[in-house]
């Protein structure tokens, strides 16, 4: 008797086709519908006078308009010097100082109250000591600006330290690594996503304290420009600087992003 067995040609599984709007390129795509979508319901909604706001056209002339005469880029270079200083000067200061916290338990006992007790003062609050005690030139925005980048930074880098796996120390010591070894191979790497999270967030808290830094003392600014248009009820003007500040926020988060991912391409993202 022939046993015969029945075989069946195994069919190829179907290849994944990508989406058109995967990648950067479809994420790109989605950015600018999202933007154009919510200023056609800006300007539905205005159009109707629904709110007592400036049309997108308005906002768009008055623009044109401090462009030619050059009032919105000088007010936007101080504002962007500003938060470049102590964005960058809270980051240098922070990253070190939240390593150390991190590793050693005794600099994390010695620092760790110092920066929960400044978390939870507001920026807004320390602006007029800092003007009382440095004067009204740049110094005290700059400050302002640090803290408040160097606070979240600070924050991040240590908890990123503190969630290292363990077992990636232990097996780094098991393999005969010294201390500097495992915090140049394994910590710094390890490290790197939530040290930018921080960087990100604290770009963000120094924007928002260079707008009320400038909307209290300051000659120029894009915060100081609101003010002045507050006066005289100038809403297109406000509205200006609103976008710039948000565009060159925007700009400065995507230049991080792009650091981001450079330095963390070894780690699996969606």
């Amino acid at each position: 008797m022939t046993l015969s067995v029945a075989t069946s040609e195994e069919k190829p599984e179907p290849a994944v086709r990508p989406s058109l709007l995967s990648g950067s390129a479809g994420m790109l795509i989605i950015n600018i519908i999202a933007v154009v979508v919510g200023i056609a319901i800006w300007a539905l909604v205005t159009s109707q006078g629904v709110v007592g706001l400036p049309t997108p056209i308005a906002v768009a002339e008055q623009a044109v308009i401090q462009a030619e005469n050059g009032l919105l880029w000088s007010d936007a270079l101080a504002s962007l010097g500003r938060v470049f200083t102590g964005f960058a000067l809270g980051i240098i200061v922070a990253i070190p100082v939240g390593f150390l916290m991190g590793w050693y338990r005794i600099a994390r006992g010695i620092v760790e109250p110092y920066v929960q007790f400044f978390r939870t003062i507001p920026p807004l609050a320390i602006i007029p000591l800092a003007i009382v005690t440095m004067g009204i030139d740049e110094t005290p925005k700059i400050f302002v600006i640090f803290l408040a980048s160097f606070l979240t930074s600070v924050v991040a880098t240590n908890q990123g330290v503190v969630n290292v796996d363990k077992t990636l120390i232990n097996a780094a010591r098991v393999l005969g690594a010294n201390d500097f070894t495992i915090f140049r191979r394994v910590i710094v790497p390890a490290s790197l996503p939530y040290i930018m999270v921080g960087i990100r967030i604290g770009l963000g808290s120094s924007w928002a304290t260079v707008v009320a830094a400038e909307l209290i003392a300051a000659q120029s600014g894009l915060g100081f420009r609101m003010q002045q248009a507050q006066l005289y009820y100038d809403l297109p003007t406000i509205f200006v600087s609103l976008i710039a500040i948000g565009v060159l926020g925007l700009i400065m988060d995507r230049i991080v992003i792009v650091i981001d991912g450079l330095l963390t391409a070894w780690q699996e993202k969606l």
